[in-house]
């Protein structure tokens, strides 16, 4: 019960009336296939050039959205590029599911999860656990991406809660300057074995 009660106060915990699916991926669209579409160090055309994404560019994150304007990771550090160039993906956030691409990480201690065939795979410096994903829950507010994930294995249960990380309050990783739109928290309930929790950040990787 104490673990129920706990994912549901970090849902309780969340922004309302977002109304943006962030983050989320996007294709580059309408720039010419012998030109780039520029990565801005601020959301304004006049902002200097940090970066360039190439004019067929796939499943780009975006982790949020200001004046028109998306924030972006390249080169392990964020910058902006005009939405007007960019096209959402409606496939990313589906009802009772996370997206494929989802990856998360955290220090202190240092660890890692993915999604393989569906199920998840939680690394460490010391070793890597296959865990059988059993659930998806969904915020039940419905206007963020925030939701649950429910996997275990013969040593025990874990519950990964994902929320946003809404701009500029971004989630950081401590080692570099990317922008993560989403932070996770991990729950783990063993066996015979004292719970723990673990905080990253995730994103979402082509």
């Amino acid at each position: 019960m104490r673990l129920v009660a706990l994912i549901l106060s970090l849902f309780a915990a969340l922004p309302a009336g977002a109304q943006t699916m962030l983050p989320t991926l996007f294709d580059v669209t309408g720039v010419a296939a012998n030109d780039r579409l520029n990565v801005r160090a601020m959301p304004d055309a006049s902002s200097s050039i940090l970066s360039e994404l190439a004019p067929d560019a796939k499943g780009v994150e975006v982790v949020a959205v200001r004046s028109g304007w998306g924030l972006v990771n390249t080169h392990e550090r964020s910058g902006w590029v005009n939405m007007r160039y960019l096209k959402e993906r409606a496939d990313v956030w589906q009802a009772g599911q996370v997206p494929a691409t989802l990856n998360c990480l955290g220090t202190e201690p240092f660890w890692s999860l993915r999604q393989v065939g569906g199920n998840l795979v939680h690394e460490t410096p010391e070793a890597s656990r296959l865990l059988q994903r059993r659930a998806v829950v969904d915020n039940p507010s419905q206007h963020s991406p925030a939701r649950s994930i429910v996997a275990g294995d013969e040593g025990g249960r874990l519950t990964v809660v994902l929320h946003p990380a809404p701009y500029p309050a971004q989630c950081s990783d401590g080692m570099s300057d990317r922008a993560f739109g989403l932070s996770a928290t991990l729950l783990f309930e063993g066996a015979g074995q004292a719970s723990r929790m673990e905080n990253g950040c995730c994103r979402l990787t082509q």
